[in-house]
């Protein structure tokens, strides 16, 4: 079974930070390219950040500086760890491979808010 099961998820008020787990199974994270994804309510879904499988990372703009997107390969899981989050940052974000997705996950909600 090819699974992704986002988690770390919660309230936080702005300014606080973050870490969300992606753990998998079914397939090996050092082998694809792993993005995360977010999506707020009557937006679509957005590309958050990438790291490609050698190990080079790229970000939305908007995030650039804020979010950093790391892979522990010995336990098949990537982390998109935040910080200095905003009230724009509120949404429920899921993580996939990049350009070989597999079904969506649940997603883990966040939330930002005084």
């Amino acid at each position: 079974q090819v699974q992704l099961v986002e988690s770390g998820g919660g309230l936080v008020q702005p300014g606080g930070s973050l870490r969300l787990s992606c753990a998998a199974s079914g397939f090996t994270v050092s082998a694809y390219s792993m993005a995360w994804y977010r999506q707020a309510p009557g937006k679509q879904r957005e590309l958050v950040a990438l790291i490609f499988s050698g190990g080079t990372t790229d970000y939305l703009d908007s995030v650039k500086g804020r979010f950093t997107i790391s892979r522990d390969n010995a336990k098949n899981t990537v982390y998109l760890q935040m910080n200095s989050l905003r009230p724009e940052d509120t949404a429920v974000y899921y993580c996939n491979r990049w350009g070989a997705m597999i079904g969506w996950g649940q997603g883990t909600p966040v939330t930002v808010s005084s």
